[in-house]
């Protein structure tokens, strides 16, 4: 599914988009295949008799159940859960029923670290911490966290430079001329360039 346009700016590309690590879903997989074992062999042993019916669907009931709260919504929340690497900015973007999301310029970016245990290096997951001036936000469950760590160093470089190339360009104008040239503006005059 990919990323709506909508939320980025003209000159702005996604450069990764990511869910949580893959093994988020593996428990509620395991629990949807415990949950639907036990329901089958209970269904199978209930002894027949005028109760049977009320009791399956009791069965069934509670299986459902078991179902939405212990599978659906946590596979639900895992896809609902976004990490966007654009050109300008880090968005994320969770929620099923409510959302909420964060929007964070390169440029507001001053460290870029990742951690990972053991089991993480095997499964190649880990934690990713952003620290701006404010605040640190901490990704966890983030596949190839060491990459999506050079990746976002990469991309605060990359916006810095373009950055600097603007102001260059800005405070050069269009003639090439260096911040500390003269001019002679409308009235005569001779002025500095600011």
């Amino acid at each position: 599914m990919p990323y709506p346009d909508k939320l980025l700016g003209e000159d702005e590309e996604i450069v990764q988009h990511l869910h949580p690590h893959w093994l988020t879903v593996f428990w509620p997989v395991v629990r949807f295949l415990l949950i639907v074992g036990a329901a089958s062999f209970a269904l199978a042993v209930i002894p027949a008799g005028p109760q049977q019916g009320i009791v399956r669907m009791l069965v069934l009931a509670l299986a459902v159940l078991l179902l939405l709260v212990a599978v659906v919504v946590p596979v639900l929340r895992w896809r609902t859960t976004h990490y966007v690497i654009t050109t300008h900015r880090l968005l994320f973007r969770e929620g099923i029923l409510t959302r909420r999301g964060r929007d964070l310029a390169h440029s507001r970016i001053t460290d870029v670290s990742f951690t990972q245990t053991l089991w993480e290096r095997i499964i190649n997951s880990g934690t990713v911490t952003i620290q701006t001036a404010e605040s640190a936000t901490v990704l966890r469950r983030i596949p190839d966290s060491d990459g999506v760590q050079q990746l976002l160093n990469h991309m605060v470089e990359e916006d810095s430079d373009r950055r600097a190339q603007e102001s260059a360009g800005y405070i050069r104008g269009d003639h090439g001329e260096g911040a500390g040239t003269r001019f002679r503006g409308e009235t005569g005059y001779s002025t500095a360039l600011l």
